[in-house]
């Protein structure tokens, strides 16, 4: 993509303050009208499952009564001597069968039947029903009195004036013998007093059979059509809800009678609803975005326009144009940048004054450096030309020590950095041979330095300024004076140390770790050697100094390293 074809700074700045204030509104909008939704309706399913609870407690206490009347009957010898056909007092045994009922009755109507189902009293009068079959339906089912009773349901919700529910226990005499039925059915007006007030105003209460057929609504014509609905849905295995059909249902299962409650109530989002909700936050988006244009338009020309100029006064500053300046006119971070970006084109200006002059003096000092190293080859030449007199007169220290010292010369002068161990106690070695001639062999000198170390490189003339201190300030005054240069390898640190059996170190220097005390004085060759190591390998490098008990000892600590740059 070309330069020309990217988006512009200011483009991107404005696309930012416009996702960024109208991501976080729209999206909050969404939440929160989600979360509102989603709020209300489990608001709901817990009030409904709250309803469903208390309706369900409603029906265990009735059945619960149903039980205790059917215990109560259950070898009663005035009920076993009716149901036998012995002859007796109606009055007695209504009266039985009243007491045993009273606390059920409001929910039910009880009747007494024989062994042929032949209904003979009762707590309600229903002259459709005058006998029963004990082959099927509620007498074929019963249980002795005393167990929960079960309960057939009806095959058609719409018959308000027929029993809903029917169930039926077995009675005994005294002697255990089946005497007749104690039947209890339940009525439309039964299950109205019943759950009356039990599932809200505003919700519709629909009680089906095991098998999902109506049994009871308040609107028996709306179980006709609800219920093949719901069973079809689960048949299919979907949910109760359906969103086109605007209702919220929850289901529970009484045990107890075996029937199925639907609550049913109207969703707190319809349909219609959700599409106002929308309607009206996508006005407020509408809205949000007219206002979020105009505010990004105007921060993005506002952060722009001192960007534009510090962008300009760059490319004038690349074309080496230093006198440019850019207007500090805001008190914010921009006009510090604008601020700050002057001062720095004056640092600039500045600096590029002082290279000129810098590269001049540089150039001034690799003339004198030049200059220079025409003395030290004239040196060489003239001490090789002392070497060949001195042999010619015959004066043989003479000759040696020229050539030691025309050897030293070249070595120092040499490009190399960093040289062999062994090349360094090569030229310490012709040291040596002077200071012997010089001091007419007054000490002696060793160097016990093993093979494997000596290919090792170490910076140049590192040794030399050592064994010159030992020399000239460990063995002054001393008889049988001698020096000693070994190197050892200690966990990849090399450790050349220079021994001597002379007077030993100033207290001030005898203290481990050589402390820099400036170029100054007569330790410059420990500073000298000090701060070439500390400065090639780190701080943990350097000299070590201490007193041994004839003498001193002053250890070089570096890195041990090949040619090839690995550790030996």
């Amino acid at each position: 993509m070309s330069r020309m074809a990217k988006p512009s700074f200011r483009r991107r700045l404005f696309a930012g303050f416009l996702a960024a204030s109208l991501i976080p509104v729209l999206a909050c909008s969404a939440m929160l009208l989600q979360i509102f939704r989603l709020r209300l309706a489990a608001d709901a399913e817990r009030e409904m499952a709250e309803r469903l609870d208390l309706v369900s407690r409603s029906l265990d206490g009735a059945f619960g009564a149903f039980s205790q009347a059917a215990g109560r009957l259950q070898g009663n010898p005035i009920i076993a001597g009716a149901l036998a056909g012995q002859a007796g007092e109606d009055t007695l045994v209504n009266n039985e069968l009243f007491n045993a009922t009273r606390e059920a009755r409001d929910y039910a109507g009880f009747a007494l039947c024989d062994l042929q189902g032949v209904r003979r009293y009762s707590t309600r009068r229903d002259p459709r029903e005058e006998r029963l079959s004990p082959e099927w339906g509620p007498l074929y089912a019963a249980p002795p009195a005393g167990e929960p009773l079960r309960f057939t349901a009806c095959e058609d919700a719409a018959d308000t004036g027929g029993p809903l529910l029917r169930g039926a226990a077995r009675l005994k005499d005294g002697m255990g013998r089946p005497v007749g039925y104690l039947v209890v059915s339940v009525y439309y007006d039964d299950f109205r007093r019943l759950l009356e007030g039990r599932y809200g105003a505003q919700n519709e209460l629909l009680v089906l059979s095991s098998y999902w057929r109506p049994v009871y609504c308040a609107q028996p014509a709306l179980a006709e059509t609800l219920a093949p609905r719901l069973r079809s849905r689960l048949l299919a295995g979907q949910g109760l809800d359906d969103p086109e059909e605007g209702f919220q249902y929850a289901a529970a299962r009484h045990e107890a009678s075996g029937l199925n409650l639907i609550l049913r109530r109207p969703q707190a989002f319809t349909g219609e609803t959700m599409r106002l909700l929308y309607t009206v936050s996508f006005g407020c988006a509408v809205v949000c975005v007219a206002l979020s244009v105009l505010m990004s338009f105007k921060l993005s020309g506002q952060m722009f326009r001192p960007i534009q100029r510090l962008r300009q006064g760059i490319g004038e500053v690349e074309h080496n144009n230093l006198d440019v300046c850019v207007p500090a006119e805001r008190e914010d971070e921009l006009g510090e940048l604008a601020r700050r970006f002057n001062e720095m084109v004056e640092a600039l200006k500045r600096n590029q004054e002082a290279l000129v002059a810098n590269q001049r003096e540089l150039n001034q000092a690799q003339i004198r450096m030049l200059q220079a190293q025409l003395n030290p080859h004239f040196l060489c030449n003239t001490l090789d030309t002392m070497k060949w007199i001195s042999k010619i007169n015959k004066v043989p220290q003479v000759a040696v020590m020229s050539t030691n010292l025309a050897d030293i010369l070249r070595f120092c002068i040499s490009p190399e950095e960093f040289v062999p161990l062994g090349r360094e106690v090569e030229i310490l070695e012709r040291y040596i041979e002077i200071q012997k001639i010089r001091l007419s062999g007054a000490f002696s000198f060793r160097v016990d330095v093993p093979e494997e170390l000596r290919d090792c490189l170490i910076p140049k003339m590192i040794l030399q300024p050592l064994v010159e201190n030992a020399v000239l300030h460990g063995l002054e005054g001393v008889e049988d004076g001698a020096v000693e240069v070994t190197a050892r390898e200690e966990a990849g640190t090399l450790r050349i140390t220079v021994r001597d059996n002379g007077l030993g170190l100033p207290p001030e220097l005898a203290v481990g770790r050589y402390q820099s005390q400036g170029p100054a004085g007569k330790h410059l060759g420990l500073y000298n050697v000090n701060t070439i190591l500390t400065k090639y390998y780190g701080d943990g490098c350097g000299l070590f100094l201490e007193n041994e008990p004839a003498g001193a000892a002053v250890t070089a600590a570096l890195p041990v390293r090949r040619e090839e740059g690995e550790t030996c």
